[in-house]
C-alpha cells in the first residue's frame, strides 16, 4: 500500500484564455505544477515527483501566481503538456490501489477536472483519497471544519521549517510530514468521485429541527438542577429568537 501525497500549483487569467476547435469550455484552474512524495505503509518517502507543466489553455502566467509561486511563463514554455505530464504521474505512482492524499479537496477537484478536459481517461487513476486538513483540524483540538492553512498546521505542530511553501513538491512534503504526525488507524480513505462534493452539500440541505430536548438537560447539566417551566419557556424563545440574528450588530 503507498500514499501519494502531491500538491499542485495552479494558474488562471481569463484574459489569455485559448479555446481550441471544439469549443470545449476552459477549465477554471490550470495546472503548471505537480510535486508528490510516495511513501509506504510505514509512512516512509519512497520516491519523489516534480514537474512543471506547460500551459495550454491559459497563454501567459498571471502576476499574481508569480508572486506567489516564483513560476513564470518564460519558465515553462519548454515544458511538457499536461497529457504527458500527467502519463509520467501515473508512472510514477505506479500502483492502482494507492491513496492519494492531499491538503485540502481543491487539488484533487482540479486534477479529475484536468483528466476530463484533457479526455484521459480517469480509470488509470487511483480510486482512494484521503483529506488531511479536517484531521489535522481534529488533532489539533479544533473543530472538524475549521480547515486550517498549511503553514499554520506546520507551525501548530511544531515540524522543522526549511523550505519555501507555494511550491508543490516543497508543500507535498510538508503535507506528508503532517501526515506522519497525525496519522491514526481511524483515517480510512474514502472512494472520491467527481460528484462526492456536490452530494455531500445536496445532504447537507436536509431540514434539521432544533432539539430542545437535549438543549434543556445542557442547561440543567450546566446549573445542577431541573429548570422550571417558566425557565424552560424563556430558554426556548431565547434560542429561537437568537436563530434569526435579529439583534446581531456590528462590533464597535
Amino acid at each position: 500500500m503507498y500514499f501519494i501525497v502531491f500538491d499542485m500549483e495552479f494558474n488562471q487569467d481569463f484574459t489569455t484564455v485559448r479555446v481550441d476547435n471544439n469549443q470545449k469550455t476552459p477549465v477554471s484552474f490550470e495546472i503548471i505544477q505537480i510535486g508528490a512524495v510516495k511513501m509506504d505503509e510505514n509512512l516512509h518517502i519512497v520516491d519523489t515527483f516534480n514537474r512543471y507543466v506547460k500551459p495550454t489553455i491559459y497563454s501567459l502566467i498571471s502576476p499574481f501566481i508569480t508572486e506567489l509561486t516564483g513560476i513564470t511563463t518564460e519558465q515553462l514554455k519548454d515544458e511538457k503538456p499536461f497529457p504527458e505530464v500527467f502519463e509520467d504521474f501515473l508512472a510514477f505512482i505506479n500502483a492502482p490501489d494507492a491513496t492519494f492524499c492531499s491538503w485540502g479537496k481543491s487539488d484533487m477537484k482540479v486534477l479529475y477536472r484536468s483528466v476530463e478536459y484533457f479526455q484521459i481517461n480517469k480509470d488509470l487513476m487511483p480510486k482512494l483519497f484521503l483529506d488531511l486538513q479536517p484531521y489535522a483540524s481534529l488533532h489539533l483540538n479544533k473543530p472538524k471544519k475549521m480547515l486550517l492553512r498549511l503553514q499554520h498546521t506546520v507551525e501548530a505542530l511544531n515540524l522543522p521549517i526549511n523550505r519555501p511553501f507555494h511550491d508543490a513538491l516543497q508543500d507535498a512534503l510538508y503535507t506528508g510530514e503532517i501526515l506522519k504526525a497525525i496519522y491514526k488507524p481511524y483515517m480510512k480513505p474514502i472512494v472520491y468521485h467527481p460528484t462526492l462534493d456536490q452530494a455531500k452539500f445536496k445532504a447537507r440541505q436536509v431540514k434539521k429541527i432544533i432539539d430542545f430536548e437535549g438543549l434543556l438537560k445542557q442547561f440543567e447539566r450546566m446549573y445542577k438542577r431541573e429548570m422550571t417551566e417558566e425557565e424552560q419557556s424563556l430558554i426556548k424563545l431565547a434560542y429561537q429568537m437568537g436563530k434569526t440574528g435579529q439583534f446581531l450588530k456590528e462590533a464597535t
